[in-house]
């Protein structure tokens, strides 16, 4: 299933994505209201409202609701979390080089991770910046996972029984703020917490199952990666070059701790997935400015589209 917020009639609601035109079946709707029309308060009895609705789909699917890409919200505006991992080798290398160090191996030890900001959560559309944000302002191509299935220590091979699904992530960086921060080897903070963009659904690992890699447990995909900023093609990837599968990610997250319902991680930038690594590589100086748009699409996760707007 690919779970969807969207507004219904000027009123956010949760739905079923039934195809590629956009045509939802209305959660609320179709259970008279017993099923949520959020998807945090859904997640908070995941797998017995999977089947309340994979009944109600299979015996009454009757109308859509056909909605605009305009329409679309944020799948979860109120995450309980979000962890941002640092997961393929390439964009880490890039962010390394470009402070001046080398490589280091403890990256092969541990997968690591940072918290960012899960108040300031957004979907499609505008993404409102301000004049500081705007020096040097970057995107950064990612796979968000929605935790559906509370847990602490987690163990890798039964991470994916607490996975709701995946979905595109842009974790929006103000390279300027970031650098300055990050020299006092803290943050990244004020470099990151004004916005990601997540969207435009989560699917759900079932519809994944022909793209998987490996053993189903690691939650590897097939799935190409691409990034256009004004409709030119700069970001090519695939979710499979991950060096650290979530998996892994998840186990590291919930050692000591309880992951919940709502918990949002983040893969970490793909190869070639941020204007930073692009510049080292091709001796550029290009950076976003007010009416950019910034479009990701990724096999079976959508497109995610963003414009940027001065606050």
């Amino acid at each position: 299933m690919k779970f969807i917020s969207y507004l219904k009639s000027g009123k956010p609601s949760l739905g079923i994505v039934h195809d590629h035109n956009l045509n939802i079946v209305d959660i609320p709707e179709i259970s008279n209201n017993v099923l949520p029309g959020d998807l945090l308060e859904y997640l908070t009895n995941f797998s017995f409202n999977n089947a309340r609705l994979d009944d109600l789909l299979l015996n009454n699917l009757k109308s859509y609701n056909k909605i605009q890409y305009s329409d679309i919200l944020a799948p979860i505006n109120n995450p309980t979390s979000f962890r941002d991992f640092y997961a393929f080798r390439q964009h880490v290398e890039a962010g390394r080089k470009n402070r001046g160090l080398e490589m280091i191996p403890e990256y092969d030890q541990i997968p690591v991770f940072y918290f960012s900001n899960h108040n300031s959560i957004i979907g499609p559309g505008s993404v409102v910046v301000y004049k500081d944000h705007l020096n040097k302002l970057d995107f950064e191509l990612e796979i968000g996972l929605l935790i559906s299935k509370a847990g602490k220590n987690i163990k890798s091979n039964e991470a994916f029984n607490h996975v709701g699904g995946l979905m595109i992530l842009n974790d929006w960086s103000a390279r300027s703020l970031q650098f300055e921060e990050m020299k006092l080897n803290l943050g990244p903070a004020k470099g990151k917490d004004f916005a990601t963009s997540i969207g435009p659904y989560v699917v759900t690992l079932d519809e994944l199952s022909d793209k998987i890699v490996g053993d189903e447990s690691d939650m590897v995909y097939d799935l190409n990666i691409k990034g256009y900023l004004n409709d030119e093609l700069l970001c090519t990837d695939n979710l499979k070059n991950i060096s650290w599968n979530f998996a892994e990610m998840i186990e590291r997250a919930s050692y000591g701790v309880d992951l919940l319902p709502g918990d949002l991680i983040g893969s970490g930038t793909c190869a070639t997935g941020c204007l930073l690594e692009l510049n080292l590589k091709n001796e550029t100086d290009i950076w976003l400015k007010e009416g950019d748009n910034v479009n990701f699409i990724v096999d079976n996760l959508g497109n995610l589209s963003n414009t940027i707007t001065l606050g």
